[in-house]
């Protein structure tokens, strides 16, 4: 097991104001070696008030109490093109959660509870919150790069593949601890916040590191897109969920995603401007997803066949 205070934390207010633009630059230093180095870091002073944090969780805690009867009435139907709505693990999968999942505000495949009664709409503005969040960060990684000013938010324009979810995971037994196995994300950037039990640990040089929790911190992990679009200048990292024996779990996680008709390949300012081939070949981002998708639907008998972003590795 790794020491989690290697994982910087970060200050991000200085990008809330104007001016400050040494504080800017320090910050953007600390950024650019944690997204090298681990694909990880922790953010505070993020633009997401912490009483709406707070709400969210404890919300979200008093909907997963309800029996699973009631919250199945908030489920997906079968026919849906978009889990929305509460859902559970397969009894015999690895995972051992359940979890609420929210699209865009006004897509019309959202499936929300009514119960608690301000849960939807605190639901609506954490997402608000967090996807505003998610374009500072963006413009910050922008910068970070060295890409032309605004380049990553104009590739990224289509908000509509955005998403967030609550989970609630069950306490560990003697014989598994499996919250969620081990994986990257496949989107932009996913921000996460977790309660007081932890239990998320992100994989480096062979050592799991936990990132233990921190009262109002944005856990903030780059996915798969960056990885590739950087050739690997910033990493995708792998990390996973281990459930505790005789706590329960929950934490917030929104996927600042990418609209699926996107091309995705090394940019040329990673690969030809600088005389490096590329790592990856070319892929629509929607067919990446199905991939990803497969593993769940149809589970490879060994973990080592999973399809990840080194499918398309050169």
């Amino acid at each position: 097991m790794g020491n989690q205070s290697n994982i910087p934390t970060v200050d991000l207010s200085v990008f809330f104001r104007d001016g400050e633009e040494e504080g800017k630059m320090a910050a953007n230093e600390i950024i650019s070696r944690a997204c090298a180095e681990y694909g990880f870091f922790q953010a505070v002073g993020h633009g997401v008030p912490l009483e709406l944090m707070s709400r969210a969780m404890d919300l979200s805690k008093a909907f997963f109490a309800k029996p699973t009867e009631v919250k199945l009435k908030y489920a997906a139907g079968a026919d849906a093109p978009v889990p929305a709505g509460y859902g559970k693990q397969p009894a015999l999968g690895s995972d051992k959660n359940e979890f609420l999942m929210m699209l865009p505000l006004h897509n019309g495949f959202n499936f929300q509870p009514n119960y608690p009664p301000e849960f939807r709409g605190v639901q609506e503005e954490l997402f608000r919150n967090l996807r505003r969040t998610g374009e500072v960060i963006v413009s910050i990684l922008n910068d970070c790069l060295g890409l032309p000013p605004n380049f990553l938010n104009e590739y990224n324009q289509d908000r509509r593949w955005d998403l967030m979810t609550t989970k609630h995971y069950f306490p560990a037994t003697e014989t598994e601890n499996v919250g969620i196995s081990k994986h990257e994300d496949g989107n932009i950037i996913t921000f996460v916040f977790q309660d007081d039990v932890g239990g998320l640990e992100v994989l480096r040089d062979g050592h799991w590191i936990p990132l233990l929790p921190s009262c109002g911190t944005l856990v903030v992990n780059l996915g798969d897109v960056i990885q590739v679009l950087t050739n690997k200048k910033f990493k995708s990292a792998t990390h996973r969920v281990v459930r505790k024996e005789g706590r329960r779990r929950f934490s917030y996680l929104f996927f600042y995603s990418l609209e699926g008709d996107k091309w995705v390949e090394p940019l040329p300012h990673f690969t030809t401007e600088i005389g490096e081939a590329p790592k990856y070949r070319g892929f629509l981002y929607k067919d990446y997803l199905s991939l990803r998708l497969r593993n769940k639907t149809h589970p490879p008998s060994s973990p080592e066949d999973e399809i990840n972003i080194t499918h398309y590795e050169i």
